[in-house]
């Protein structure tokens, strides 16, 4: 994304930490890779946070992670955090799943 980009060029350094720190927590235990994107996906859906839930799909898209999963990581958050924030996260998962 643009605005990574530019905290990389702004903030070398601490883009660099950030993403270190990223690394670690994904070391820290004996989660899959599958399961540690599907989480990320559901924080992300959960916090409200749109470009969090792109980032995190492209992700799981990588992995290999269908459709399918990533739609019911989303729709697993309805009970949660209600109809409206269910069905926005979901928009932006059909930003990348749906082709135009």
């Amino acid at each position: 994304p643009k605005r990574f980009e530019k905290l990389h060029q702004d903030y070398p350094d601490v883009a660099r930490a950030y993403e270190k720190l990223g690394e670690a927590v994904h070391s820290s235990g004996p989660l899959d890779d599958k399961t540690r994107a599907l989480i990320k996906l559901a924080i992300s859906t959960g916090a409200g946070l749109e470009g969090a839930v792109h980032s995190h799909t492209r992700k799981a898209l990588e992995l290999a992670i269908t459709n399918e999963e990533i739609r019911q990581t989303v729709l697993l958050a309805l009970p949660t955090i209600g109809l409206p924030s269910t069905m926005a996260a979901m928009s932006w998962v059909d930003d990348l799943l749906v082709k135009k």
